[in-house]
């Protein structure tokens, strides 16, 4: 089998950790440290994310969405999939180096995603964005650091916070939808959105397909 060799670092802004990306033949990595984030072959539940957020919003066309987490593209691959034509999707991404690997060695994953004339990308903290409109997001879907329990940046656990959880709430249309990717579960999160009046769905499945680690996709409805 091929080794793993490392292709890039980039540096989370904000006193983060270090990201870096490895390739083994045609596999490729993102790890911090010796913990992988995510995988090109394991992007089930990130696609879930958007299919299962995307599946409410049939009843509008035009849908705006607000995407929290480039990654490897599965969750805008599935999104664009699922949106309409007159639909708007804004990617939210921190890490200079994410946005730059996706044109760049990661482009055969993203299959030309970002070239797609409803897809905005922006580099800048996806929080900034949730709080810049009211009432602005038909969804918004954070596949942001490993979920509430983050690794990479305190700062991100405040998009998962109660006042995280409200700013969301304020941000998104009457009935739109917050979908929340995680890799592993966390009762007291699923009880924070329920307590704030959110209507929470929890999914559980696997990272790939029918095996590998369980995620967690969350999806809840504001009144």
């Amino acid at each position: 089998m091929n080794a793993w060799v490392h292709l890039d670092t980039g540096l989370v802004p904000g006193g983060g950790k270090n990201l870096a990306l490895m390739q083994r033949g045609s596999e490729f990595s993102i790890v911090v440290g010796t913990i992988e984030l995510m995988n090109s072959t394991r992007g089930s539940s990130e696609e879930a994310l958007a299919s299962l957020t995307c599946a409410r919003l049939s009843h509008r066309p035009a849908a705006r969405v607000l995407i929290g987490g480039l990654g490897m593209g599965f969750t805008l691959r599935a999104a664009l999939r699922n949106l309409g034509p007159d639909a708007r999707v804004v990617v939210a991404e921190l890490v200079p180096a994410v946005a730059a690997w996706a044109r760049g060695p990661l482009a055969p994953l993203f299959d030309g995603s970002l070239d797609d004339p409803r897809v905005e990308l922006r580099e800048t903290d996806v929080n900034r964005l949730i709080q810049s409109e009211a009432g602005g997001w038909d969804a918004i879907l954070l596949d942001v650091d490993n979920g509430p329990e983050g690794l990479m940046r305190k700062a991100n656990n405040r998009l998962y916070d109660e006042w995280g959880l409200k700013r969301a709430e304020w941000a998104l249309k009457p009935g739109g939808t917050l979908g929340v990717w995680s890799g592993s579960p966390d009762r007291k999160f699923k009880a924070r959105l329920q307590r704030l009046g959110f209507t929470v769905e929890e999914v559980r499945l696997p990272a790939s397909g029918s095996s590998g680690p369980r995620h967690v996709v969350w999806i809840a409805t504001r009144p």
